[in-house]
């Protein structure tokens, strides 16, 4: 399963599908399982290694899958375990590994567990999610928020205690640090790997384990960003990133290693990231990789943000390996966030090669291989909780969740015959897979294209990084491995720039877009280039 010099997903480009908007088989709206399947050709044909499957198990849907309430079986609406079992099978197939979220930090307030916990303080689950009582007035145990906003913890009437929550009050939190909760979950990724999944990523996995004191987190600094949710206005010191859980990662990584070429992947979001994600990757005994929000919602594409971004991840023992994605189902569309208005494919371009040419791993979002815009999705519309909760400060991640255009004259743009669950983008039919499958120069064909660059050339997937170069328009970097020097340079601005390297003449361009020749870059223009002498 690797092909003998590196494990297979070091360098992989993986390509996330967020089920229920990628295809609907069965006509209600809501994308499936049989319809991932249906469209996996699709997939196989970019080039990339894996898809990323974000959740279909069993859910009453508060939060769309990430409020599991049975951790080994499908929700109907997605379809059964069959249907799962034959998506990896034609995945493999096509030579896709699978890979599929798991949600250890929370379950839902419907799971069997957090039914049996909460009927009594003795019961055999009583300690499976974290408990309190109340402060001598009532209050909560602390002054812990949500990231939903308002407190982290609700009132439950039939312990006479409060439970955590760092989502939803439909998330209780499990109580990590307890051995058979520990267990459980570990049994539960073992189903998962006997039924062919290739590897996890492990959502949210920093809030897993709290404080066991239940110590007040301390206020953050002041500061000049605009602050949304009550959750913003603190150090998030004790509710989240206990030191239990890396030896808990180490359990997991000592189960993936008992099966051939499983892989791992944490998210890991917040104020101290950077640390927990080296943390979480460390030697050989926890996770491949950690998958950060260093362009999920930076606010622009700029050559400082990316040089920082990536050179915090030197090729140094006991330094993990990163992942990189410039979209998910979480954040805005990188063209609406970062694009200049008039160059817009221009700058789809040059993002792509640019994600293609980053040390670590790649993380491509399914519509990102078609350059789909953000939806402003009507508020009455919406379905985000969050969004909904906070409207309208908090922008919606509905916009980047709607469907998928396959075709551009069919009812919903091929997405299935029903309504959809979220409306598709205005212009998204003139980005429809047949349009642009139908025309050379599309960000699709691109697409292709550069995936099947970086599997190419070693510097590109398993390089070291340095940085050439940084202007406030301009980047330039080196990628080597073996004997293979390539030298990347990006023009991240709407005006021309020119750049030379020294010693310019011993460089062949390999790749270029948007008109980047003889050292001149126009808008967004960018080259590859290998060194001949």
């Amino acid at each position: 399963m690797s092909d003998g010099v590196r494990p297979w997903w070091k360098g992989a480009v993986i390509y996330q599908i967020y089920p229920r908007s990628f295809a609907d088989s069965n006509g209600d709206g809501i994308g499936d399982l049989p319809g991932v399947t249906s469209r996996l050709d699709h997939v196989a044909s970019l080039g990339v290694d894996a898809i990323w499957l974000s959740p279909f198990f069993t859910s009453p849907m508060k939060d769309f899958g990430y409020d599991v309430a049975d951790y080994r079986d499908v929700d109907p609406i997605f379809g059964t375990l069959a249907d799962f079992d034959a998506l990896v099978s034609r995945a493999h197939a096509l030579g896709l590994r699978v890979i599929i979220d798991q949600v250890y930090s929370h379950t839902s307030d419907e799971h069997p567990w957090f039914t049996e916990s909460r009927s009594s303080r003795t019961n055999p689950k009583a300690d499976w999610y974290v408990w309190a009582d109340p402060k001598a007035d009532g209050s909560p145990p602390s002054n812990w928020q949500s990231v939903f906003g308002g407190p982290a913890w609700t009132w439950d009437a039939r312990r006479q205690q409060y439970y955590l929550h760092n989502f939803l009050k439909e998330q209780p939190q499990l109580h990590g640090h307890a051995p058979a909760v520990q267990d459980e979950l570990l049994a539960t990724a073992r189903f998962w790997l006997d039924r062919g999944v290739d590897g996890f990523r492990l959502d949210a996995i920093n809030f897993m384990m709290h404080e066991p004191a239940l110590t007040d987190n301390p206020p953050a600094p002041l500061s000049n960003t605009p602050r949304t949710r009550p959750f913003d206005f603190q150090i998030k010191r004790f509710n989240q990133s206990h030191s239990g859980i890396v030896p808990f990662l180490e359990r997991i990584r000592a189960l993936l290693d008992g099966y051939d070429a499983r892989f791992t992947v944490a998210e890991v979001g917040g104020d101290d990231a950077a640390r927990e994600m080296k943390l979480f990757t460390a030697g050989g005994r926890r996770l491949n990789t950690a998958y950060g929000f260093d362009f999920l919602y930076a606010p622009k594409l700029d050559p400082e943000t990316v040089a920082d971004a990536v050179s915090a991840w030197p090729d140094l023992n006991g330094v993990g390996w990163p992942s990189w994605a410039f979209e998910n189902h979480d954040a805005p569309r990188a063209l609406s966030r970062w694009g200049t208005h008039g160059y817009e494919r221009a700058f789809a371009a040059c993002k792509m090669l640019l994600l293609m040419c980053l040390r670590g791993n790649v993380f491509l979002y399914n519509g990102e291989e078609l350059a789909l815009t953000q939806v402003d999705v009507p508020y009455n519309d919406l379905q985000d909780p969050e969004a909904i909760a906070n409207w309208p400060m908090t922008l919606s991640r509905d916009g980047a969740r709607t469907p998928m255009p396959w075709v551009a004259d069919a009812p919903n743009c091929g997405f299935g015959e029903g309504k959809p669950w979220l409306p598709l983008g205005g212009d998204h039919a003139g980005l429809a897979v047949d349009v642009q499958e139908g025309d050379p120069r599309s960000i699709l064909h691109l697409t292709r294209r550069l995936v099947a660059l970086r599997k190419a050339r070693p510097a590109l997937s398993v390089g070291d990084w340095t940085v050439i170069a940084v202007t406030p328009a301009l980047l330039a970097f080196e990628r080597r491995a073996g004997g293979e020097t390539l030298l990347c340079v990006f023009n991240l601005s709407a005006e021309a720039t020119a750049w030379q390297p020294a010693q310019a003449d011993h460089w062949r361009t390999i790749e270029a877009v948007n008109g980047a020749a003889e050292w001149t870059f126009p808008a967004y223009a960018a080259l590859v280039a290998e060194r001949i002498g």
